[in-house]
């Protein structure tokens, strides 16, 4: 392949991004987001916050880790470059009476000095960044010498890993551009991370819980971006063949019987320790 033809395959990502945002800024993600408000608790514990950590919450969405942070007497800075999440992070904060600072940012360019923060988060955020290299490199580059970062990353194997593959068959992700679910193996985080970077990983389990599959199907449809716009972008005949396909693979995971729905969903809770110099 010559300079000419890589350089026509390459995706292009500035143009994905801005594609990413408003799949993001459509449904409602809060809705959803909520229910994960656990995965950021036992983030926080793993991570091992103590009042006074400076911690920056990446691509927080409705603000599950900034909440779990502030929640520890940490000094918070929640971002997001999807401003009606943040503003749905700030609702929650306020209503629990959290002192948490909220902007809006890209993680993949973070307004931020080198070495600026204890620690940084982030929860099935970070992940979705187009440019993997350049989202660690953010991460590393804000967190001081000796910091930490702690990510909760859905595995390929899981549910979650394998409904992206799902609708990645319906509605196909743009040429090149690499799976989120990468970020939710430990071989894929050592080439990101490993040269500047002691990391740990274990693997725990998220449920979904929710009336039915169809219930689920009916709130994801409606109020998770990407399921969201993948219907969005088929005709009647394809988003009924979407809609089968991912009841199948609801029922596959399922653990409650056909009374309800109980999905036990696999990812990557990650604590990544900034080597000092």
């Amino acid at each position: 392949m010559n300079d000419a033809t890589q350089a026509s395959a390459a995706p292009d990502l500035a143009a994905i991004k801005q594609v990413q945002q408003t799949i993001w800024a459509s449904g409602d993600f809060a809705v959803i987001g909520v229910t994960l408000q656990i995965v950021g608790e036992l983030l926080a514990e793993a991570i091992d916050i103590r009042a006074g950590d400076t911690v920056l919450d990446v691509a927080a969405g409705n603000g599950n880790a900034s909440l779990a942070a502030a929640r520890r007497f940490a000094r918070v800075m929640s971002t997001d470059y999807v401003p009606a999440l943040l503003e749905k992070g700030r609702q929650r904060a306020a209503a629990e009476g959290l002192p948490v600072e909220f902007r809006v940012a890209d993680a993949e360019d973070l307004p931020f000095p080198d070495n600026d923060f204890d620690l940084a988060l982030s929860t099935f955020g970070v992940m979705f960044a187009p440019d993997h290299p350049r989202a660690a490199r953010e991460l590393l580059r804000v967190v001081r010498a000796g910091g930490r970062i702690g990510l909760a990353n859905w595995t390929p194997e899981g549910f979650v890993g394998q409904l992206f593959k799902v609708i990645g068959a319906h509605a196909p992700p743009p040429a090149g551009l690499k799976s989120p679910a990468l970020w939710g193996t430990e071989a894929y985080l050592e080439a990101l991370f490993g040269n500047a970077a002691d990391i740990r990983a274990e693997r725990r389990q998220f449920n979904f819980r929710y009336a039915s599959p169809a219930h689920w199907l009916q709130v994801f449809r409606e109020y998770y971006g990407p399921t969201n716009k993948a219907f969005a972008r088929l005709d009647s005949s394809g988003q009924a063949a979407l809609e089968r396909d991912i009841l199948a693979v609801l029922d596959r995971f399922n653990t409650a019987g056909p009374a309800s729905l109980v999905v036990p969903s696999e990812y990557l809770e990650v604590v990544i320790t900034k080597r000092r110099a």
